[in-house]
């Protein structure tokens, strides 16, 4: 049964990979496999138990007599309920976050950024939208943060093929973000709370690599832009009535809902609880917040009308669900015990965290940069710093390995436009061909991530 669940997750790295091109969205692929893998692995419970969970079984029986519905109960309570919790707390982050954003710009608190990028001078728009997308990607979600400023851009920027070009920066500049922080990807949110990395000193190991990251690629796609820009500038979007918040207020929610996000790290290294409850704290105050200002339009009888873009609705929502599900598809292949059998046959041959950080950059653009991500994190358990060698010392709290995984699959993402949820959107949002992307942006790409892995290299070994 082993064979199978290998197998289904193998097929669902190939139907992600192809979505593009299949039609098929890949949140449902990773929902698929994440529960038929675990209703296989049920059917033949027993033997994955017995081989891995001996002891505790015994134990969890009290003398009883094992029994079919006996190991059902066993899995369900001791291992299912393990992997179900992991995945729920970052689905729960990620749920708080977005509605976080929501909330936001639903009150106009990001209509600063296109105030400030209006421009015609393609310089100025291009590094004032994507650090705006920098910036708050390593605050905010950077899947939401993404379609917001692909959104502002698309309003903007009359010509095709520098909205593509524009887009691409900013895709790149959210993916480098995001992996600045650990509260701005969700392969950085699973590493915290799996207490692989620490906010702090994560942080600063990759504060330079990411602004390379984003900055290199960024230099070189400015090069391919007119000077001048096709720009067209209408008014401030109409929002239905549904804020009428004066400039101070909505500064006050954005402190409130960035400011509150600040203080997670914090509030996680004195509760020692789940990030996302801080998350959910911060969104509950932003919420009361919300409704103390427009309390007013609140109690007037008028339908509220929003202008939140349908990609971001929907695109937040399929990345919760493609979230969970490849959390949960992790968890039961990780429990038939083959990502050990994998992770000692890449220490007897390749027996390099670097050599394996770039494959992963590569796949990623490839198959999808939290897929692989989880998959390279699943390889691994986190070593004990008083019993480990030269090699596992890549292994630690605050290890090599797990620095490199975030870096070089967030960045990877960006080597494809089907590597990121956010390279999607822009693909749909574009009409924008793989082909295109491969051939104006990958080596840009490539040469940003090269040199930020080559800065990350120095720290790690000199710093």
């Amino acid at each position: 049964m082993t064979l199978i669940i290998v197998i289904l997750l193998l097929l669902g790295y190939v139907v992600i990979a192809t979505g593009h091109t299949t039609g098929v969205n890949k949140s449902a692929i990773a929902i698929f496999i994440g529960t038929v893998g675990w209703v296989v692995y049920i059917c033949y419970g027993t033997d994955f138990v017995m081989q891995r969970h001996a002891q505790d079984y015994w134990e969890f029986l009290a003398g009883s007599l094992p029994s079919s519905e006996a190991v059902k109960y066993y899995i369900y309570n001791n291992v299912f309920l393990y992997y179900v919790g992991r995945a729920a707390s970052i689905v729960m982050f990620l749920l708080a976050t977005m509605s976080i954003v929501e909330i936001l710009h639903n009150n106009g608190c990001f209509d600063f950024v296109t105030k400030w990028i209006r421009t015609r001078n393609s310089k100025r728009l291009l590094w004032t939208i994507t650090l705006a997308t920098f910036i708050l990607s390593a605050n905010l979600d950077n899947l939401t943060t993404a379609t917001m400023m692909l959104v502002i851009m698309h309003s903007i920027v009359q010509n095709r093929r520098q909205r593509m070009l524009i887009g691409a920066a900013i895709v790149i500049a959210a993916n480098c973000g995001g992996c600045l922080t650990v509260i701005g990807d969700p392969t950085t949110l699973v590493l915290w709370g799996d207490e692989a990395i620490t906010a702090t000193n994560y942080s600063s190991y990759l504060a330079l690599p990411a602004l390379l990251a984003w900055i290199v690629p960024t230099i070189l796609i400015n090069r391919e832009l007119p000077e001048r820009l096709d720009t067209q500038w209408a008014p401030m979007p109409f929002r239905g009535d549904d804020t009428n918040l004066l400039p101070w207020q909505r500064v006050v929610m954005l402190f409130v809902g960035i400011g509150g996000l600040w203080f997670i790290p914090t509030f996680h290294t004195i509760t020692k609880l789940s990030p996302f409850l801080g998350a959910l704290c911060v969104l509950s105050i932003l919420w009361v917040v919300n409704e103390v200002m427009n309390r007013k339009l609140n109690s007037a009888d008028q339908m509220m009308q929003r202008l939140t873009p349908r990609s971001v609705q929907y695109g937040s929502l399929q990345q919760i669900l493609f979230v969970m599900g490849i959390m949960l598809a992790m968890g039961v292949v990780t429990e038939t015990g083959v990502f050990g059998d994998v992770a000692e046959w890449i220490d007897d041959t390749v027996h390099s965290v670097w050599v394996l950080g770039i494959v992963s950059g590569f796949l990623s653009g490839i198959v999808d940069s939290f897929t692989i991500a989880m998959s390279d994190i699943s390889l691994y358990q986190i070593a004990d710093a008083a019993l480990v060698g030269s090699y596992d010392e890549n292994f630690v709290i605050n290890g090599a390995y797990w620095k490199i995984i975030a870096f070089c699959t967030a960045v990877g993402g960006c080597l494809l436009s089907v590597g990121s949820v956010s390279g999607l959107a822009l693909m749909k949002m574009e009409h924008m061909r793989l082909s295109w992307y491969l051939k104006n942006l990958t080596l840009k790409v490539l040469a940003g991530m090269l040199v930020g892995l080559a800065v990350l290299w120095i720290e790690l070994n000199y710093v």
